[in-house]
C-alpha cells in the first residue's frame, strides 16, 4: 500500500479508510470532517500533510478539477471524471480510458508522456432539477 519509507500511521489509515468509503471525491476540508469523527484531536494541518504523502505515494489520487478545490479519490486506477459547473460535484465517468492515446501522442510529438487526465464538464442531476 505505502512504500517502506512511509509508515501507515493511525492518521493515515483513518484518512485512507474514510476516502475509500465515499465516491464523492472529497476536498481536504471534507476529509478532515470525516476523519475527526474517528480521531477528534487530529488537526487540519495533519490531514493536509498526510493527504499530500498519500497522493505522492500513489495510495490515493489527487484531483485538481478546473476552477475548484483539490479533491481526493481512493480509486487509483485510470479513469475519467465529470465535474458539475454549478456546484463543483465530481463523479467518475463510466467509460474506459482511451486505449493507446499516450503511445500515439508520444509518436506524434516526441514528448515523454507521463500520463493524462480527462475532465468532462456538465450540470449534475441535482443542479439540473433545481433549475427545472
Amino acid at each position: 500500500m505505502l512504500p517502506k519509507q512511509y509508515r501507515l500511521t493511525r492518521q493515515r489509515r483513518a484518512i485512507l479508510e474514510e476516502i475509500a468509503k465515499v465516491t464523492s471525491h472529497p476536498t481536504a476540508d471534507e476529509v478532515y470532517k470525516m476523519v475527526r469523527r474517528r480521531l477528534p484531536r487530529i488537526s487540519l494541518g495533519t490531514v493536509y500533510r498526510n493527504l499530500e504523502v498519500l497522493s505522492e505515494t500513489g495510495a490515493i489520487q489527487k484531483l485538481a478539477p478546473g476552477g475548484s478545490h483539490m479533491r481526493f479519490d481512493a480509486n487509483c486506477h485510470a479513469h475519467y471524471h465529470i465535474r458539475c459547473v454549478r456546484c463543483g460535484r465530481v463523479d467518475d465517468v463510466p467509460v474506459a480510458p482511451l486505449p493507446d492515446i499516450e503511445q500515439s501522442l508520444r509518436k506524434q510529438t516526441n514528448y515523454e508522456v507521463l500520463g493524462h487526465s480527462v475532465e468532462f464538464l456538465g450540470v449534475c442531476p441535482e443542479c439540473k432539477a433545481d433549475n427545472g
